[in-house]
């Protein structure tokens, strides 16, 4: 993660990563998304959600440490962030006003969700990795957070929750096609409707530093054949055993991260 990337999530709680994930590897995820879609949704399902994904190929499981992705994780959660859960979501062209409102963990604050900068870098809780399977364009609805509220003092205006409120302080986050969106969940965010002329495909990746968990359900990675032993680790249930591994800066950290 450069010096400019960190001033950029510092301020904003958020960060775009063009090509995160390759085109094949993008023409891949979708194909088994395709299955998936035909198998389970009704043709007039306007959204749908997905989980389990690390149960639907290694196209998915690679993603436990893509290496796009990983520096930032490093930098925002310590080198022993674990992943918490997963989910896909999907929005049909023609979903319209189906938005969810805007929310965040800062208020009230949640232990599990939370930005902090201490001695001279950042702690995140749940941190997500939003990789983009279609393009997303300007006016197409989808993500949308408000920028630098991850360290707002003041609670969000519940008048502005609503899915699709134009308050200027609220932004659209686009990108192409295997772009990633990596924001902290302290962060005041939610979905617009969706107008786009495709569907809206979007796989979430959550992670947490390794002492702590969101979801109550765990990964065992015995379930999914052929991971590394990085991966394994990335799996494992919230504890402390990695507390004395170098950090980033190569600072050992006890009992931080």
């Amino acid at each position: 993660m450069t010096e400019n990337e960190k001033y950029i999530f510092d301020l904003r709680g958020v960060i775009v990563v063009p090509n995160a994930i390759s085109s094949k590897q993008v023409a891949e995820m979708n194909a088994l998304m395709d299955e998936k879609i035909e198998k389970e949704c009704k043709p007039d399902m306007k959204t749908y959600r997905f989980g389990d994904l690390l149960h639907w190929g290694e196209a998915y499981r690679n993603l436990i440490d893509n290496p796009e992705v990983e520096p930032y994780l490093v930098e925002l959660l310590g080198p022993t962030f674990r992943l918490d859960h997963d989910y896909a979501e999907i929005m049909r062209p023609d979903a319209g006003s189906l938005g969810r409102t805007l929310h965040a963990a800062r208020f009230p604050f949640d232990p599990t969700q939370y930005f902090k900068f201490l001695q001279g870098r950042m702690y995140n809780g749940l941190t997500v990795v939003a990789y983009n399977l279609k393009d997303v364009n300007p006016g197409d609805g989808g993500f949308r957070c408000v920028p630098g509220s991850h360290k707002s003092n003041y609670a969000f205006p519940e008048e502005w929750r609503s899915p699709d409120n134009k308050q200027p302080v609220v932004e659209s986050i686009t990108g192409s096609a295997g772009s990633a969106v990596i924001f902290t969940e302290a962060l005041t965010h939610g979905t617009m409707s969706w107008y786009g002329k495709d569907d809206r495909r979007t796989i979430f990746y959550k992670y947490a530093p390794h002492s702590i968990s969101w979801s109550s359900e765990y990964y065992n990675a015995n379930d999914f054949p052929g991971l590394t032993e990085r991966q394994c680790e990335i799996l494992e249930p919230p504890n402390q055993r990695h507390s004395d591994r170098k950090d980033s800066q190569g600072i050992i950290r006890k009992n931080k991260f």
